[in-house]
């Protein structure tokens, strides 16, 4: 199996710069420091990065660009995150296998390879802490606003496949929050129900009860605002497989978001 870990990672802005991040944040950096050892240990050769602010209108996003570089100013948050630059390698050819897979499967599956595309900070916050060495091949995957959560389930099936079916040792990260009704003021929790939600979706996951955690994801998504509708969540429990176990390494707010670092190791 070459699909070595996968990752429900957080990217809060307020961690872009970690002498700027807040004390009720602190858990959410360790647990990606954490994973950063991790996926060090595990020898890992690419990344494959679904990221909630790389979104889609109408295809599911496979980013083949042999190299990706740029100067990201997010447009979300300009004040927090700006001029903040990343070089990555890329890998054209197993972002390829890819979209054939998910054409072959009758899913809306397109690749891009633009050099001049910038990254959004979904993608670019999270992978500052996991591979600060920019020395790991990276696949950016997007959400897709077409999709129902059926077919981000199946379009992560045929993610899991590939990666397994790979001769590179591979980490495939779902970058985004859980609960996701936005206040202001970053301090603020999820509400009482929110936070129960998040807990019994976390809980699900912990027990390796991903049928549960799928059947739960409707209802939750949408009373909770789960981050971009539950796509990515939907994804990640499509890559998954049975022998994967759930480890917890923290949960922090932001904005009245949940945000959680949770690992999936066989």
């Amino acid at each position: 199996m070459s699909l070595e870990m996968a990752l429900l990672a957080a990217h809060v802005p307020s961690i872009c710069h970690e002498s700027n991040v807040p004390d009720f944040q602190q858990d959410l950096v360790k647990g990606l420091k954490q994973m950063r050892d991790r996926i060090n240990e595990l020898q890992t050769d690419v990344i494959l990065l679904m990221s909630c602010h790389f979104p889609a209108t109408f295809h599911h996003y496979v980013d083949a660009t042999p190299r990706h570089t740029g100067i990201l100013t997010a447009m979300e948050c300009p004040d927090l995150i700006s001029d903040v630059p990343y070089d990555y390698p890329g890998d054209e050819e197993l972002a390829r296998k890819l979209v054939t897979a998910g054409q072959e499967a009758g899913l809306p599956i397109v690749e891009i390879n633009d050099p001049t595309y910038i990254w959004d900070y979904g993608t670019v916050v999270p992978l500052r802490y996991l591979v600060p060495n920019q020395d790991k091949s990276v696949i950016s995957l997007s959400v897709c606003w077409a999709s129902s959560l059926e077919e981000s389930y199946q379009w992560g099936v045929q993610i899991g496949k590939v990666l397994r079916e790979s001769e590179k040792r591979a980490v495939f990260i779902s970058s985004g929050a859980l609960s996701h009704n936005l206040v202001r003021g970053r301090h603020h929790m999820p509400s009482r129900s929110e936070q129960a939600m998040d807990n019994q979706f976390i809980e699900y996951l912990l027990n390796g009860d991903y049928n549960a955690a799928r059947e739960m994801l409707n209802q939750y998504a949408r009373i909770a605002g789960v981050e971009s509708g539950g796509r990515h969540l939907a994804a990640l429990l499509g890559v998954l497989d049975d022998k994967q176990r759930a480890e917890f390494w923290g949960y922090g707010q932001s904005s009245g978001s949940g945000n959680a670092i949770i690992s999936f190791v066989s």
